[in-house]
């Protein structure tokens, strides 16, 4: 074929393509774009206490706490800038306590979203926390139980309805409501005091689908397995104890996450070797292990060292936050990166927030995990936000890629005020989003709701794949496994899939069986398309074989800038084709021209 002049064009715009494609589709471009306004207007005040779907549009809303006028505000996701505008609010007459944590769920069962309060009257003992549920009704609140607890976080006893896990008098106990009527049983076999702020969490340690609750008393773990139930010892039992590395001096929140992308979920622990945090370090451990692998140690910045925050008990409750860890797949690389507050030792009042960046291990310490958080220090659109208190992930524009959003402290202010920075990674990555619903019912929900808006803690996800060298990937990860102290934990799931673009072979979904019941509640999906969104709704839940998942595909930039490429590759070429067809145009009429002026022999 390259006699006959026709190879050119093709090799042509194969070169065209390829330069177009370098030009548009960068493999790697990473930076944040501050969007507040776009988000939320002149309204970016207050603390950012929760992620759910309140409305059941599909689109995930903001639940914020205001300490002065209007004491919790829901910010609903809209269409049109700015994107989150506060729609349901609570007073003070409806809530006459100062609010400490927030916890949407569905805790009656009608597949609506209640809204759980944690808080203490002003001046009152802040240990002694007053938990106050307001039932949902057709996208309204209105009260109607409360209970005082010392502490509190979502368990299960298996029937997809968030019980609330806590100490009564003392005694560690399950709270539960059926019939929007409240009940209290003993929880733990044994009389343990749990630590305020405590780290109880309920997540799958042991890849069998079903949630096994960790609570963290003084500074031991208990493991204690939600599948147990003794004939009087209540419904937990405790089967692990574990001691925290040697020479801590304070402890931060535990993180549950499938830390090495082996498909387990790794525990991960902040530490401090001061009250000071002048020296701080992250600590790994494996499930069933009792060794603890430091992730990260080094936290040497060019003007000197830095280190966590270490709670200041001279606050008021409210604005208290312990050393916590939110963790996402920040560039979908497959490995979730974290997000934390430091400050300089040196000079203290210097305090921003870092992303903690999963990279693969360069030093003997952390041989054994083969993974460690490297800082990002340089990162300038996150260090600009000056005085930041917290800082988590949130999918601002639901595209499967995690923003941020950070709370930062004003001195003239008396509320936080809240920014929000659009990550705008852009590279041949890939990811799935899925979110497990209740599934106490499917098409025949109670006043003919929606089965979509209930945040629903204890689900498992997990899938397994091909990399585009041929070796087998998997990950995990559980969905809403901690509520407490503003763990900021979203409603859904991502998983990143890194630079395969291969169809997921086997994705496996599972929930909480009740006690007793010994078959696992898994069920699993084939061929999961990338870059889409998975809802799974487990109904009904004792049935896996008819569980029903929708899938919606999020098309990426990459997507768009492929169809930009192969446009102008295609305009170029009509250009060709069109310069070419007016040259042979041109030299047909000039042939005729001649021919036209042509002496004709044949007429003499």
């Amino acid at each position: 074929n390259g006699d006959d002049g026709r190879m050119w064009p093709t090799c042509c715009s194969s070169l065209i393509l390829t330069l177009i494609w370098a030009f548009f589709v960068p493999r790697f471009a990473s930076g944040l774009q501050d969007v507040t306004t776009d988000l939320f207007g002149t309204e970016n005040e207050g603390t950012v206490a929760a992620f759910g779907d309140f409305n059941s549009d599909k689109q995930t809303d903001i639940f914020v706490i205001r300490q002065r006028k209007y004491r919790l505000l829901i910010f609903l996701a809209d269409l049109k800038a700015p994107y989150f505008r506060p729609k349901v609010h609570l007073s003070k007459d409806d809530f006459p306590s100062v609010i400490s944590s927030v916890v949407p769920g569905d805790y009656d069962g009608d597949s609506q979203m209640d809204v759980l309060l944690t808080g203490h009257p002003k001046g009152s003992d802040t240990q002694q926390t007053k938990v106050f549920i307001f039932w949902g009704n057709n996208q309204t609140l209105s009260k109607a139980v409360d209970v005082e607890l010392e502490t509190r976080s979502n368990c299960f006893n298996g029937d997809m309805i968030p019980d609330v896990f806590g100490v009564v008098s003392d005694s560690t106990e399950v709270c539960y409501l059926r019939n929007r009527i409240l009940k209290c049983e003993k929880a733990l076999s044994t009389n343990v005091k749990i630590r305020v702020p405590h780290s109880n969490a309920f997540i799958d340690l042991n890849k069998d689908f079903t949630a096994v609750r960790l609570s963290l008393c003084f500074l031991l773990f208990f493991l204690i397995l939600s599948n147990v139930l003794p004939p009087q010892d209540g419904n937990f039992t405790r089967n692990h104890t574990e001691m925290v590395p040697k020479n801590v001096a304070s402890i931060g929140q535990s993180a549950f996450v499938d830390f090495d992308g082996d498909g387990s979920q790794d525990h991960l622990l902040p530490v401090c070797f001061d009250k000071t945090c002048s020296k701080s370090a992250v600590y790994l451990a494996r499930p069933g292990q009792t060794e603890w692998v430091p992730v990260l140690t080094d936290f040497q910045r060019r003007d000197g060292p830095w280190g966590f925050v270490p709670p200041d008990s001279s606050m008021a409750a409210e604005l208290q936050h312990p050393i916590t860890l939110h963790l996402g797949d920040y560039n979908l690389d497959g490995f979730p990166d974290a997000l934390a507050i430091l400050h300089n030792t040196s000079n203290p009042v210097q305090q921003q927030a870092f992303l903690l960046e999963n990279v693969p291990c360069n030093n003997v310490s952390c041989r054994e995990s083969g993974r460690m958080f490297r800082i990002h220090w340089e990162q300038t659109d996150l260090s600009s936000v000056h005085s930041a208190v917290v800082a988590t992930f949130f999918d601002i524009y639901e595209d499967g890629i995690l923003d941020m959003i950070v709370l930062s402290r004003t001195d003239s202010k008396t509320e936080l005020t809240i920014h929000a920075l659009k990550n705008n990674f852009e590279a041949d990555a890939y990811f799935v989003k899925v979110i497990v619903l209740s599934g106490l019912c499917s098409n025949d929900c109670p006043e003919k709701v929606k089965p979509f808006g209930v945040n629903q803690p204890g689900p498992y996800v997990m899938y397994t794949s091909v990399d585009s060298n041929g070796y087998l990937k998997n990950a995990s990860a559980g969905q809403l496994s901690q509520s407490a102290h503003l763990s900021l934990q979203l409603p859904y799931t991502v998983l990143g899939l890194g630079r395969s673009a291969n169809f997921l072979d086997h994705l496996f979904v599972g929930i909480p069986r009740p006690p007793g019941v010994k078959d696992m509640r898994k069920q699993e999906w084939t061929a999961i398309i990338p870059n889409s969104q998975l809802i799974v709704i487990p109904f009904p839940n004792s049935d896996p074989r008819s569980w029903s998942a929708k899938l919606y595909l999020t098309p990426s930039n990459i997507v768009l800038l492929t169809a930009i490429a192969l446009i102008g590759v295609c305009v170029f070429i009509l250009v060709i084709i069109g310069i070419l067809h007016w040259q042979e145009k041109k030299a047909d009429d000039r042939e005729k021209r001649q021919e036209a002026h042509r002496f004709h022999f044949d007429a003499m």
